[in-house]
């Protein structure tokens, strides 16, 4: 069952991140348009989050923002390449956008299509090759596979 007070009261506290995120988008380079506003305070609320743009879309949805999938997309990766979100690919179907950018790696618990930050310094790569000529490597994602164990 939904709780409609907590879903009115993230509204509410959205709504009020609307300066805070206009100011980021400016920051990154990005004109703060209402859908950019709308969508950004859902997702930058100060907590890190994993989210696909189905997710998104549907959490916009029940904030009562008019937005449609197509442009949820458009704008996840928008803030991607504005540095705003890191697109952490799980398959080839599937992504999500990450609002914690620094340097770490994930579990994918695939019972839950969920995925959990590991810590940077939890896992180490060694013998990356070299880069073609004129490239760069910026960064490395490492996804774990995870599952529930069966019970015994």
């Amino acid at each position: 069952m939904m709780d409609y007070r907590a879903v009115r009261n993230s509204d509410t506290q959205a709504h009020a991140r609307r300066p805070e995120v206009a100011a980021l988008l400016r920051s990154a380079g990005l004109r703060p348009t209402r859908q950019r506003l709308s969508l950004g305070a859902l997702l930058f609320d100060g907590q890190d989050r994993h989210v696909t743009a189905e997710m998104l879309h549907e959490q916009a949805i029940r904030a009562s923002v008019p937005v449609s999938l197509a442009t949820v997309y458009n704008t996840l990766h928008q803030f991607t390449h504005a540095g705003l979100l890191r697109e952490v690919a799980v398959d080839g179907a599937k992504s999500y956008f990450d609002t914690n950018t620094s340097d770490h790696h994930h579990f994918y618990v695939e019972d839950e299509n969920r995925l959990i930050d590991i810590e940077g310094g939890s896992i180490a790569v060694s013998g990356l090759p070299e880069a073609p000529q004129g490239m760069e490597i910026t960064h490395i994602d490492v996804v774990v596979r995870v599952k529930q164990a069966p019970k015994r």
